[in-house]
């Protein structure tokens, strides 16, 4: 049905498709896994019963957000993406959209998705700038460091703070517990990402987890996801969930336990259908604190 109607949208303009495919609405995957963290906190800041209004908020303001980190992306990669066999037909790459356009696109998207924080507080509008930046900066750093993932979860995980000050006006300090589990997550899946490209990421010179860990990359995957379970635990604790919450974090484990079976000989399309996996976990974990603040 969600492909069905994007696929009516691209008949209202010749070029409606090449703008969906540059911010990457026909693949929500992104949004879910950017989603799942955002309303698990929402739901533990708001005690089980997080505000219609914040929920809406921030359910449209991740839509929007990652479009708009998917055309900065675009735009950042637009000299590599011609030349790795995934991404060599995006619509940057290929000239269909021209960089310009890419920019206005995401300025848009994230002109919108503040006037969204605007109906929250005070508080939330300042974080909404760190978010920003984050989003702005992450798509570069794969030219300076072997660790842009760090970056990305950063950035994915910016809001987890904005969902605590949206319900309480306030950041509480086991939050910063939450969005340093939600990191190591990031890092963990999106090395998995990485991994798919990683023989043209060599050839021209992009950097990533996945060539910094080496042969040991499938195990330092499965120990941030341990990690990210244990801190999770220990959130749990302070924040005194009940087991429902530690019954979603067993699933999750099992999600990442399939996952370090599946992608066993590091085969790229394998470790991309591990990355594609974590939405599930995702679930599992919101699900859980669903129950647990019932």
């Amino acid at each position: 049905m969600y492909q069905h109607l994007l696929q009516s949208l691209s008949r209202l303009h010749p070029r409606a498709w090449d703008f969906i495919r540059l911010t990457r609405f026909e693949r929500p995957i992104g949004i879910y896994l950017l989603l799942w963290p955002t309303l698990t906190a929402l739901w533990i800041a708001g005690d089980g019963s997080p505000s219609l209004k914040n929920v809406l908020i921030f359910t449209l303001g991740v839509a929007l957000m990652r479009a708009a980190g998917c055309a900065i992306n675009d735009y950042a990669d637009r000299e590599f993406d011609g030349h790795v066999a995934r991404t060599q037909d995006r619509p940057l790459a290929t000239g269909r959209i021209s960089p310009k356009e890419a920019l206005l696109t995401a300025a848009i998207l994230t002109g919108i998705s503040f006037i969204l924080v605007l109906m929250t507080n005070g508080t939330t509008v300042f974080w909404a700038f760190g978010a920003v930046l984050l989003a702005a900066c992450y798509p570069f750093m794969k030219r300076y460091t072997f660790y842009p993932q760090v970056f990305l979860g950063a950035a994915y995980s910016w809001g987890i703070f904005m969902a605590f000050t949206a319900e309480q006006g306030s950041v509480p300090a086991a939050v910063i517990i939450l969005y340093l589990a939600n990191l190591l997550w990031t890092i963990a899946y999106d090395t998995y990402y990485a991994i798919a490209d990683l023989e043209d990421d060599l050839k021209i010179g992009v950097k990533s987890t996945a060539v910094a860990f080496g042969k040991s990359v499938r195990s330092i995957i499965f120990t941030l996801q341990i990690l990210m379970l244990l801190l999770l635990s220990w959130a749990g604790q302070l924040f005194e969930l009940s087991d429902a919450f530690y019954w979603g974090l067993f699933a999750a484990l099992i999600c990442y336990l399939w996952e370090l079976w599946h992608t066993r000989g590091n085969h790229p399309q394998r470790c991309f259908e591990a990355f594609l996996h974590n939405h599930w976990a995702g679930l599992c974990i919101f699900l859980g604190s669903v129950v647990a603040t019932l």
